[in-house]
């Protein structure tokens, strides 16, 4: 059985007054719930370690450099990452790649230093609406998978997040079977590349405009393990009931 996920991303919002929203989620929460990974900013990582312990929470962080260390001004390692009690961390999200310009080589470093400091790296990909348009959704796939995958993924060290990028915060979603093709492809890809065991054991989710109102039928997918959730995940109250479809998909 493969691990089922919902991750939050809270982006570039929140300070110390919203990580009430733990407590909040936590009594929300379903009896059993799958495993959850709340990814507040850099400064919050330490204080929501600590405050999501007593939950049962994972807390995760949004990005990483590709360097252990150096001359990086404003620039956070995985190690300290992994200093804050922190076991998760995003990596390759298109906002990083679109206004940061990191490449696939770039990502591919990142999820490697998480890797060597002991975290699950969360490997974002998927294509704009231009790819989309063009059918062209499974071949950039297929070379962002390539090219951000370091040899060496296992169910345990890797996550993978299909976050189509025409889908992130616009409302639009893809339709089931959409989702469905290229999740089984992902599959597929993972299971050439890691073997059939890891590949079938690496959880896949998908992100892009995930509400309380749509998670249920996006879980009907076989190879859905769960979500990467953003706007949705910064209030209890609109995460709690993704969380619930999750556990009962």
């Amino acid at each position: 059985m493969r691990a089922k996920i919902a991750a939050g991303n809270w982006k570039m919002n929140g300070t110390a007054a919203a990580l009430s929203e733990l407590d909040a989620l936590a009594a929300l929460l379903p009896a059993t719930p799958p495993t959850v990974v709340l990814c507040p900013p850099a400064p919050l990582l330490y204080r929501a370690s600590e405050a999501a312990r007593a939950h049962g929470i994972a807390i995760g962080a949004q990005d990483c450099h590709m360097d252990a260390s150096g001359p990086f001004t404003g620039d956070i390692s995985a190690t300290m990452v992994a200093d804050t009690g922190a076991s998760h961390v995003i990596v390759g999200h298109s906002e990083r790649r679109d206004a940061h310009e990191e490449t696939n080589s770039d990502v591919r470093a990142k999820a490697r230093q998480a890797w060597a400091a002991g975290l699950t790296a969360i490997i974002c990909i998927g294509e704009s609406g231009d790819d989309r348009a063009a059918n062209n959704t499974l071949d950039i796939i297929a070379g962002q998978l390539a090219g951000s995958l370091p040899d060496g993924a296992t169910a345990t060290n890797t996550v993978i997040a299909y976050e189509p990028i025409w889908a992130i915060g616009t409302g639009k979603v893809p339709t089931l079977a959409e989702i469905i093709d290229v999740h089984d492809f992902i599959r597929t890809r993972l299971c050439a590349r890691c073997g059939a065991t890891e590949g079938d054991g690496i959880p896949l989710l998908y992100g892009g405009s995930v509400k309380p109102d749509n998670a249920r039928t996006i879980f009907k997918a076989a190879n859905v393990d769960g979500a990467l959730v953003g706007g949705a995940s910064l209030k209890a109250s609109d995460f709690a009931p993704i969380i619930t479809a999750l556990s009962q998909s």
